[in-house]
């Protein structure tokens, strides 16, 4: 049971990462809530897949590899930049350690990573352009961000260094009392705006090329978490340096967004050469095209 303080909001809540148990077996509150995360994003990209001129099958079908391959990715990428979180005394590596995610140790750029190279294969397959596949993909990933950030809350970590600030967040660590930056809070909020302003393109139909979407979710996402990377205290390193690996990779997933994006912009798109606009081959058109 964690006890969390809002000061300068005069709230206190306490916290059990054990939201129920069946026997031995513990059912953990982080999983639930990536479990909601999960679901409501999925059903929102379901919805909207034909705007995108994609169907919801090809989305259900992408998110069976992706969810998974999501979770190694970034699991192995929180792994690799923490290793001596997950070895032994003799200095080998702690598998069963390595495999306990229940308590947290994601690391979101590993998942995105990993997802956008599956969905690459996927749309591949499926003879779908990537891209967009990939805008209807992303309002997925912001719902599955907003919810997600709530799990780092109930477990008490993905928090900042010390600040004074009204809404600074009160935690014990080590027996010692913290008032904290609560950036699962900006992260999740940041997600939340990032989404609406998307999501207000969408229903104005304000879109000029497939992957516009996706470029503007890695320009918003990596601004905001490159600034907000730099607030935090649990941050994964480039290895032996001091250099941050999620801000480093925030600003420059940013920075080559944007000029990909003005790039883009500069030829002049044409809305006719949107995927959804195109007259796509029927199955049997496929078939005697194979």
């Amino acid at each position: 049971m964690h006890r969390v303080t809002f000061p300068g909001l005069g709230l206190t809540v306490h916290l059990n990462q054990v939201a129920f148990s069946v026997g031995s077996f513990q059912v953990y509150w982080y999983g639930i809530i990536i479990a909601i995360g999960f679901f409501l994003g999925v059903l929102f990209c379901c919805r909207q897949s034909k705007k995108f001129g994609i169907q919801a099958d090809d989305i259900i079908d992408m998110i069976l590899f992706a969810a998974p391959g999501g979770i190694i990715g970034a699991r192995l990428y929180y792994i690799i930049f923490n290793l001596d979180l997950y070895r032994k005394a003799d200095g080998s590596l702690d598998l069963a350690a390595c495999v306990s995610i229940h308590r947290g140790g994601l690391a979101i750029y590993g998942g995105i990573i990993a997802g956008v190279l599956i969905a690459w294969g996927i749309a591949h397959h499926k003879k779908i352009p990537f891209l967009a596949l990939a805008d209807g993909c992303v309002f997925g990933l912001l719902i599955g961000q907003i919810a997600g950030r709530w799990g780092n809350f109930i477990n008490v970590e993905a928090y900042g260094g010390s600040t004074d600030l009204p809404w600074r967040m009160g935690i014990e660590k080590a027996g010692e009392y913290l008032e904290v930056h609560p950036t699962f809070l900006y992260e999740s909020l940041w997600n939340l705006v990032g989404f609406c302003l998307l999501f207000w393109l969408l229903h104005k139909g304000i879109r000029a090329f497939d992957g516009m979407y996706f470029l503007l979710y890695i320009a918003w996402y990596g601004l905001g978490r490159g600034f907000i990377e730099g607030l935090r205290t649990d941050s994964l390193y480039l290895f032996s340096t001091g250099i941050r690996t999620s801000q480093l990779v925030a600003f420059l997933s940013c920075a080559v967004a944007v000029v990909l994006l003005i790039l883009k912009l500069r030829t002049h798109p044409k809305p006719e050469d949107l995927y959804v606009n195109c007259k796509r081959p029927t199955e049997q058109e496929k078939t005697e095209g194979e």
